[in-house]
């Protein structure tokens, strides 16, 4: 069986950046995908992620973020790629309203928070300033902001090819269109990989495989994470084109209401004035499987986003489709990640899918895994993360 010091099963966003810093830090590895990432059947494609640093979904997330944009920072000198643009993020929502966003009743207060508690530049926006700087958004008029300047969005395919080219310059062995089946930790510690095409051993393994989790940790865990298809459309601009490119639009995060569904979230036209504005909500009402989701999005489906969340609020953006794709949000009970070890297995560690909020974190959640497996000094506790959390322990 061939050997390797880590194995990484899955190499999207989290197994990309963990492959491509177990290879930096001198480590014999192997990455293993039942695709060809970077891949569109997973949560790591469509083009833009937003980043923020300021996290309104727990204080705990902050670091995470800060470290992954100095990681896409570091890769885009190193390799002159474009990763991240921080062209600012704005969240708006009604000033005092309750809801469920992300694991947060108070998302837009939560952020504000922990901006001030690290140091992040920031500001603190009326209707009346929003209205102001960006008029482009058509408010209702009970609207509290919170604009951040050193936010943005990352560019997520780039950022895996890079990670995963970085890595295969380091000498780490890429293996793709490959399924891990089984994995099983032996009496002398080693772990053994089954896939669909060969065998292979590690001292450790780090499973990263997004909405697959389940079929490899199985048993009861698997009933916390729950699966859900999301859409994102591309509307075109019918006027004033010219606002909506990068340095003049930010990325934004709008709560509209307080179901679960009512936080939409957009970008600027990156490709330009006619290559349309990514526009997304959330959906919870379904839960989907991986292997069998429903990857189309049908017009009716484009059409109800732009009735109830698009015309309302942007009144230069028409109902003209340019294109749309579906991904998947892998979300536990409490909308955050966890980061623990299989059950009975010492040296296969696993990380959850993100719920819906972790391209932001991936680069620096990747670095930690990758030296918890190699015992090399971490500058992040993920024990917060662990499984226990859900059983009282």
């Amino acid at each position: 069986m061939p050997s390797a010091d880590v194995i990484i099963v899955g190499l999207g966003a989290v197994g990309s950046a963990a492959l491509y810093q177990s290879a930096k830090h001198g480590a014999r590895v192997i990455g293993i995908d039942r695709f060809e990432p970077p891949h569109q059947h997973g949560s790591s494609h469509g083009d833009t992620r937003i980043t923020r640093e300021a996290i309104g979904e727990g204080l705990e997330f902050v670091p995470l973020a800060v470290r992954s944009n100095q990681i896409w920072e570091e890769l885009e000198a190193a390799t002159g790629r474009s990763l991240l643009d921080r062209n600012g993020c704005l969240v708006i929502a009604p000033a005092n309203l309750v809801s469920d966003h992300h694991g947060s009743k108070t998302f837009l207060a939560d952020t504000v928070q922990a901006a001030h508690k690290f140091g992040i530049a920031h500001e603190q926006l009326s209707t009346n300033d929003i209205r102001r700087r960006y008029p482009q958004f058509r408010l209702h008029g009970d609207e509290a902001g919170y604009f951040e300047p050193g936010a943005g969005f990352v560019r997520p395919e780039a950022c895996i090819e890079t990670q995963l080219s970085a890595a295969r310059q380091l000498g780490a062995k890429i293996l793709t269109s490959e399924t891990v089946l089984h994995l099983q930790q032996t009496k002398d510690g080693t772990v053994e990989v089954r896939s669909d095409k060969d065998f292979y051993s590690a001292a450790n393994v780090i499973v990263t495989a997004g909405p697959w989790i389940n079929q490899l940790l199985g048993g009861e865990y698997a009933q916390l994470f729950k699966v859900y298809r999301q859409v994102s459309c591309w509307f075109a601009v019918a006027r004033n084109a010219g606002e909506y490119v990068p340095d003049k639009f930010p990325v934004f995060i709008w709560i509209v209401g307080n179901r679960p569904r009512d936080m939409m979230y957009g970008f600027p036209a990156i490709d330009g004035p006619t290559g349309g504005l990514k526009i997304a909500a959330e959906q919870y009402d379904a839960t989907t499987e991986p292997d069998t989701v429903d990857r189309a999005v049908g017009g009716d489906e484009a059409a109800a986003m732009y009735a109830e969340y698009v015309a309302p609020r942007f009144p230069d953006v028409s109902s003209q489709l340019l294109r749309a794709k579906t991904c998947l949000y892998t979300v536990t009970p409490d909308a955050k990640f966890i980061v623990d070890k299989f059950p009975g297995a010492e040296n296969i560690l696993f990380s959850s899918a993100c719920s819906g909020h972790g391209f932001k974190h991936s680069a620096a959640l990747g670095e930690a895994l990758a030296q918890q497996v190699l015992e090399q000094r971490s500058r992040f506790d993920l024990s917060g993360f662990g499984i226990l959390r859900f059983a009282g322990g």
